[in-house]
């Protein structure tokens, strides 16, 4: 961490004083924000359309794992949107850019036009109160009614009007079941009412990185645009040879990763306890050869979901490097943060190249809808007949 001494006016100095007690910050952070926000601009300013084949915002942006894979893609990111700070610091870090804070604040028409929407949102319950009264009195509801006050109502009025050609959302596997399902089937309906195909599948990680990582990922395509007979299919590409743990470790890893006496014994107590009560909890040891369990967010804690053996000593925890790979971040992105933070930030993300696969499979559908209709369906009988 660097220091810089500012000289100001009188004047400028109160200003900023004041700016700093409305925003409730330090005023350090409120300068080194000012700062960011000029650099991103600066950045911004500079970029062309030409830079990219299309154009993608990145809402609920964490660190920017989804960002890599949309840009591996041949996408451009003209927008994105991230509140926590910690997490900030890393997305400036790695793109250069300050994400924009709390997305609910920011009018749909300040966001650029973009060609693909982007958003790992939060899942969250819907009040069905004022449905269920609008449902009584025989009225209809829309997404409006169904969403307001969640995150997924801010993608919702995006796409309303920006209407770009198609979306990836990406949310934990059990939003199928969250809420006894109604979260998802307010999610599809209010995606149909907007006039999107959606289509839906849990995939694996797997295939991409030696772990085992449901997400569910959703696709939807403009049918004003493209009609109602869209056809996709997640017909992913995965890695070969399937990478494993040995392939993300570190050969010398300082021993602060390295479990205590007082904490491997504690989860030792704690996994036979729970395995003489008939439950499957505990630790869970990463085999070189095979996968590991699911990162979560929690692995600062103690990192018990992933622990790596080692000879004549204790387990020991993932390095924040080495969980930058399990998700299949590269090597040249940079970990600004403390390892707590960092943590965080990884078991929040996304597997890079199973979103850079989808992204791919995107993009092509995208290309075959605005190629001329004749060239099209050479290409498809083509395909049939196994040219």
């Amino acid at each position: 961490m660097k220091q810089v001494h500012l000289r100001m006016e009188d004047e400028l100095y109160h200003e900023l004083m004041d700016c700093s007690d409305m925003a409730g910050q330090t005023l350090q952070d409120c300068v080194r924000e000012a700062v960011i926000y000029y650099i991103s601009a600066r950045k911004k300013n500079k970029k062309t359309k030409q830079e990219g084949q299309f154009t993608f915002i990145d809402l609920f942006a964490g660190i920017g794992g989804m960002r890599i894979g949309f840009e591996r893609a041949g996408g451009q990111c003209v927008y994105s949107s991230e509140w926590n700070k910690y997490s900030q610091q890393t997305y400036f870090a790695n793109f250069g850019e300050q994400p924009e804070g709390d997305i609910t604040q920011v009018a749909a028409s300040d966001i650029p036009e973009h060609d693909i929407l982007v958003a790992g949102f939060p899942c969250q319950p819907f009040s069905i109160a004022g449905v269920s009264k609008k449902n009584s009195l025989g009225r209809a509801t829309g997404f409006e009614d169904k969403t307001q006050g969640t995150l997924f109502f801010d993608v919702c009025r995006i796409l309303k009007k920006k209407r770009p050609k198609a979306f990836l959302l990406e949310n934990v596997k059990n939003l199928c079941s969250h809420d006894k399902g109604r979260t998802f089937q307010v999610i599809r309906e209010s995606l149909n009412e907007l006039d999107y195909e959606v289509f839906y599948e849990v995939l694996d990680g797997q295939n991409y990185v030696p772990q085992h990582r449901e997400r569910i990922l959703l696709v939807g395509f403009d049918r004003r645009r493209y009609g109602k007979d869209i056809v996709f299919e997640f017909k992913l590409t995965p890695k070969t040879p399937r990478p494993v743990m040995k392939d993300i470790l570190d050969r010398d890893v300082d021993g602060k990763y390295t479990l205590s006496d007082k904490l491997w014994l504690y989860l030792q107590n704690y996994a036979a306890k729970h395995k003489a009560a008939g439950n499957g909890f505990g630790y869970g040891i990463a085999a070189p050869d095979g996968i590991s369990r699911t990162i979560s967010a929690r692995y600062y804690k103690d990192g018990s979901e992933i622990l790596i053996a080692q000879e004549g000593k204790n387990p020991r925890r993932l390095t924040p490097r080495e969980c930058a790979r399990l998700q299949g971040f590269p090597d040249t992105f940079k970990i600004p943060v403390s390892d707590t933070q960092a943590y965080k930030q990884f078991g929040n993300s996304v597997v890079v190249p199973l979103i850079e696969n989808v992204a791919e499979l995107m993009v092509e559908k995208i290309k075959d809808y605005h190629k001329p209709f004749a060239e099209y369906v050479k290409e498809r009988e083509e395909m049939q007949n196994g040219y």
